[in-house]
């Protein structure tokens, strides 16, 4: 199934005509449950990995979290949880039988610290031929994103790692990639997603514009919004940057201030991957595509909301933010929680 947003409430360039040469495109990934293959874009989903290609393994210091989990007990404590929600409930009666109330209890018991490397996981795979805003270097693809499961200390996020390749050079395939033996929670551990990809347009946030603009467009909301449309007038929300996972075009700031990343080489780096814990929330509705509004308005009862499909979360629902530098692929890039 394709995914479609809808056109803007208000041509917002058409408004302030200064925004027009601000445009930019970004690619929507739009991931929802499904089962992707290795030779398909995918969140959460297998790499197209060559056995002859070492698995990255993550021998950083992490934050120290207490209890641990597993992979397989994330997976089963969702599953548990998932075939709980979807049986017929009665007043009085526990959503959990007795063998599944144990089974989440023993997860959440935990397991204790461990020192021992960690083996980074799958979280985005990114064909070019499907991702128009995927820019690879020359002679790659194949985007392919893994990461540490674990809070590390410089921005209290998982550590990422980019791979660049070209797909045409992975033959002998790896079938059984390392595990990490412990995971810091379910919070990193992106359920496997199929991506329906759709380009559309954004503008700069707020924090990006000058200050002049910025106040014009301040004043045009407190005159054009009212309380039934304040999301669609609202700049920040409706008009300007996309929620949800998406690769290339604007970002956004949340808590923190905005500032430009910077690469030790000196050049501005621009936004690669945006990875989000949710696909929208109460103030982005306008950006719900089209074949997802009428789950939006009548959500079934499960143990998963419709804009949590990768259920992943990043701090307090906030978006973790790659960037990399235009400059050269070998310059590491930067992760921030924005």
């Amino acid at each position: 199934m394709t995914r479609t947003t809808l056109p803007r409430p208000v041509d917002i360039a058409a408004v302030f005509p200064e925004l027009a040469p601000l445009a930019r495109t970004t690619t929507r990934l739009h991931p929802r449950p499904g089962t992707p293959t290795p030779q398909e874009s995918s969140v959460g989903g297998p790499l197209l990995w060559p056995i002859d290609d070492p698995w990255p393994f993550c021998e950083d210091p992490h934050l120290h979290v207490a209890p641990l989990t597993t992979l397989a007990d994330v997976r089963l404590k969702r599953d548990t949880l998932t075939a709980a929600w979807k049986r017929p409930r009665h007043p009085g009666v526990n959503l959990l039988t007795p063998e599944e109330d144990a089974i989440i209890k023993r997860i959440q018991a935990g397991h204790s610290w461990t020192d021992e490397p960690i083996a980074m996981i799958p979280v985005a795979q990114l064909y070019a031929r499907d991702i128009p805003d995927l820019h690879p270097p020359l002679g790659c693809d194949l985007l392919q994103v893994l990461w540490c499961p674990f809070d590390h200390p410089e921005e209290e996020l998982p550590k990422a790692k980019l791979v660049w390749r070209s797909f045409s050079t992975a033959t002998a395939l790896l079938s059984n990639p390392p595990q990490p033996v412990a995971v810091q929670s379910g919070d990193y551990i992106p359920e496997p997603c199929v991506v329906h990809p759709e380009q559309v347009i954004e503008y700069p946030a707020l924090s990006d514009l000058d200050e002049a603009l910025r106040e014009q467009i301040k004043a045009w909301q407190a005159r054009e919004k009212t309380i039934a449309d304040a999301g669609n007038f609202a700049y920040s929300f409706g008009l300007s940057v996309a929620p949800g996972w998406k690769v290339g075009g604007w970002t956004s700031f949340s808590f923190r201030d905005a500032e430009p990343a910077i690469c030790p080489c000196g050049t501005q780096m621009q936004p690669l991957l945006r990875i989000d814990s949710t696909e929208w929330d109460g103030g982005s509705g306008s950006w719900i595509p089209i074949e997802d509004q009428a789950l939006n308005r009548n959500p079934d009862l499960s143990y998963t909301p419709p804009w949590e499909p990768v259920m992943v979360t990043i701090g307090r629902a906030y978006t973790m933010q790659i960037y990399t530098c235009p400059a050269s692929v070998d310059h590491p890039p930067v992760a921030w929680m924005q």
